[in-house]
């Protein structure tokens, strides 16, 4: 079998690691010995989203291109949050087939894979949080490895089907995470293109298309992969602890005013069935509130509350 000397690697096997950038689908035929190192190939695109961040330093800032990047931070945020978690992961309320599609086509553009395989990691993660099976928890793995090294292994990279059966049924969500690059591309194609259009009929707002991919796509994604995962890496090390679980789980109101509600960490290890986080009426919860103004709206419904036996010991 012919080998590339440069990196040692079997040419078979690192076009199958191309093709997995675009084809989550293609089999990863790597042995166990492998499956929990980092796998720098396939990862490379994760490290060049990083490394374009810095692009900021030549296409400089404009007040368009932050406001754009902010706001893709709290829609996609509020996907994640909502749905990703919330909905896909532990099904605390429910919605139509075209509502739950939207949100799994935002939550895809967030560059953190697709919704099988987010919820069944999820899902993984509350069955053996803190154990030697839990591959992000912080205080068995390490900061930087629960923080994003094992999101990076040819394990992290595989999506469980089995864990989500009731999910796997739709065709649109095993598409969009079989080929869950694809929606990225296509938000960062049209950053690019807003940025040439507002260059051109609105020069004096100061941006252009370079401006508008860097901010808006590589340092508003990057930033939200970051404050996504200091729920696996920080949320089980530092906060408090009102619930005595059988994990290392914390609140931490910071986290929970980056992370929209997330941070009330403890609170959800306790009693994951519930639509809400923050326990009491002062632990901040947006993305509770953007799902109680949806279900106004009629695009959500049946939010499961937290349980009175709940609120009774929360009170405690």
């Amino acid at each position: 079998m012919p080998i590339d000397a440069t990196r040692n690697v079997p040419l078979p096997r690192r076009k199958a690691a191309w093709r997995r950038w675009f084809d989550t689908s293609v089999a990863d035929a790597g042995d166990d010995a492998r499956a929990d190192r980092i796998d720098w190939l396939r990862a490379s695109p994760f490290v060049v989203m990083h490394l374009a961040c810095f692009g900021a330093i030549w296409t400089g800032v404009s007040t368009v291109a932050v406001g754009v990047a902010l706001a893709l931070y709290a829609v996609r945020m509020f996907a994640l949050t909502g749905f990703y978690h919330r909905y896909f992961s532990h099904r605390t309320f429910r919605t139509s087939r075209a509502v739950q599609f939207v949100f799994a086509l935002i939550g895809a553009s967030c560059v953190q894979r697709g919704p099988l395989w987010w919820a069944a990691h999820h899902r993984n993660h509350h069955r053996h949080t803190d154990t030697t099976l839990d591959p992000h928890s912080p205080s068995v793995h390490g900061f930087l490895w629960s923080h994003a090294g094992w999101f990076l292994t040819p394990r992290g990279f595989r999506t469980e089907i089995e864990r989500v059966p009731d999910l796997a049924v739709y065709p649109e969500l095993r598409w969009l995470d079989r080929f869950d690059t694809a929606i990225p591309v296509v938000l960062a194609i049209a950053l690019f293109g807003l940025g040439k259009l507002l260059q051109h009929v609105a020069p004096g707002l100061g941006t252009n298309g370079w401006q508008m991919l860097v901010w808006g796509f590589f340092i508003s994604t990057t930033v939200l992969f970051h404050a996504t995962v200091t729920i696996n890496s920080l949320a089980h090390r530092y906060g408090k602890r009102r619930f005595d679980t059988r994990d290392d789980s914390r609140n931490n109101v910071w986290l929970a005013l980056i992370t929209f509600g997330e941070g009330w960490h403890n609170n959800h290890h306790f009693f994951p069935g519930t639509v809400r986080q923050g326990f009491r009426w002062w632990e901040i919860d947006m993305t509770y509130y953007g799902l109680v103004v949806m279900s106004w709206l009629g695009l959500v419904h049946d939010l499961k509350p937290i349980p009175a036996w709940v609120s009774v010991k929360a009170r405690g």
